[in-house]
């Protein structure tokens, strides 16, 4: 029993205690606000503007080749020569490496000795043929006075009509052999590794180097890399947020880390028509014109598109705009009575260093310093102007806040 009884008014004795700390918090924080209200706040202002702002996106992405492709053999074979390395420049038909081609001669040469072979064999069908032939006429006279038997005159048709096979065999076995020499000349130019492509665009340069000389190459095998560095793409990705405002033929501007200060231009050449599922984003393709080769494949770009432009509309500077009750707004100055009143505002494009207001904003001026240290009605102090206090404290001049904190920590 007189444990439950201590339990109790230690209970009562706890809760009084917490109500009287919750009554002073309060009362000491509702002290400082009021406090902050009554004691000036230092601030600067800046004028409200009528001018133009562009809806600017701003993007990250990669350089890469507007052509790339590997050059390799279509045969195997032993490297012999190599005639181009890393950066050197080359051509539409420039010879870029020889294959050992011993083995190709040779089978070159077999195919044609086969060939002369069967164009000897066609030549003897031929002459058996013609034998054949008059043979054939022959029989048939001596048939028709009754010299030649039936039996005769058969057998001379057969052996004509045999000659005459093995002729149309003969003459496929050259076709056959011709096409076969063809190819092995064909296997024999692969042995001359060149380089091409569609459009002849002028040169293009070596990109990578695979291979040394002497290795042996299977096809398809890369030995060097070539790429189009005319003209780059800078490759992007666009939020869901972005993507209406991206068209194909909008102009961009590219920078780059390798230049400082150096601005390259392009358009927008290709808008991917999906996102991806991952990052919610669709991949778009920016080319450039690469005047005088100075960008590369592989470096960090930065893009600037501009999505739009529009002319003669309200606009504060960035830092202007605070939250207050979950609203956006800016602090106006109201200096007949040395306050500030917050109005909430509609904002619409922002860039880097200004926004747009889109509701109505009739101010001339707006607080541009210090509007993170005000409510509405707080009062200021604009430059050049002395603060009239009631009470006898002297406000630092670089701030009250310091006398605002002092006074809340007498009244605990």
């Amino acid at each position: 029993m007189k444990k439950f009884f201590f339990l109790v008014v230690l209970l009562a004795f706890v809760g009084v205690l917490g109500w009287q700390i919750y009554q002073k918090a309060t009362a000491s924080k509702e002290g400082f606000h009021r406090q902050r209200k009554k004691v000036p706040v230092a601030v600067e202002i800046l004028p409200v503007e009528k001018t133009t702002i562009r809806d600017v996106g701003r993007f990250t992405g990669t350089l890469r080749p507007r052509s790339q492709f590997r050059v390799a053999p279509k045969i195997a074979g032993r490297l012999e020569k190599v005639f181009f390395d890393i950066g050197d420049r080359v051509h539409k038909g420039d010879l870029i490496a020889v294959l050992d081609d011993d083995e190709y001669l040779q089978q070159v040469d077999q195919v044609r000795a086969g060939l002369e072979v069967t164009l000897a064999n066609t030549e003897e069908s031929k002459s058996l043929l013609e034998i054949a032939k008059r043979e054939l006429d022959r029989t048939v006279a001596l048939r028709k006075k009754k010299i030649a038997s039936e039996s005769e005159l058969d057998a001379a048709e057969s052996q004509f009509k045999k000659q005459q096979a093995k002729l149309k065999v003969a003459e496929a076995q050259v076709a056959q052999k011709k096409a076969a020499l063809k190819a092995s000349k064909v296997r024999l130019s692969y042995a001359k590794i060149r380089v091409d492509w569609e459009v002849d665009s002028g040169y293009r340069v070596v990109g990578e180097r695979f291979v040394d000389e002497g290795a042996m190459l299977a096809p398809n095998t890369p030995i060097v890399s070539i790429l189009d560095i005319g003209v780059l793409t800078a490759v992007i990705h666009v939020i869901e947020r972005d993507y209406p405002k991206v068209r194909i033929g909008q102009e961009a501007v590219i920078t780059s880390d390798a230049y400082p200060g150096r601005r390259f231009f392009g358009k927008v050449a290709r808008l991917a028509p999906l996102m991806k599922e991952t990052s919610r984003q669709a991949r778009v393709e920016i080319e450039i014109i690469n005047e005088n080769q100075l960008l590369k494949p592989g470096m960090f770009a930065r893009v600037l598109i501009e999505f739009e432009k529009r002319d003669a509309v309200t606009v504060v500077p960035m830092g202007t705009i605070v939250k207050r009750g979950g609203k956006q707004g800016v602090f106006v100055p109201v200096e007949q009575k040395g306050t500030v009143r917050f109005v909430p505002v509609t904002v619409g494009v922002v860039n880097e260093d200004q926004v747009e207001i889109v509701s109505p904003l009739k101010a001339k001026n707006v607080v541009s310093v210090g509007q993170h240290l005000l409510e509405d009605g707080s009062a200021i102090l604009l430059p050049g102007k002395v603060p009239s206090l009631k009470s006898s404290k002297k406000i630092d001049k670089e701030g009250v806040i310091r006398g605002v904190i002092k006074d809340a920590e007498k009244k605990r």
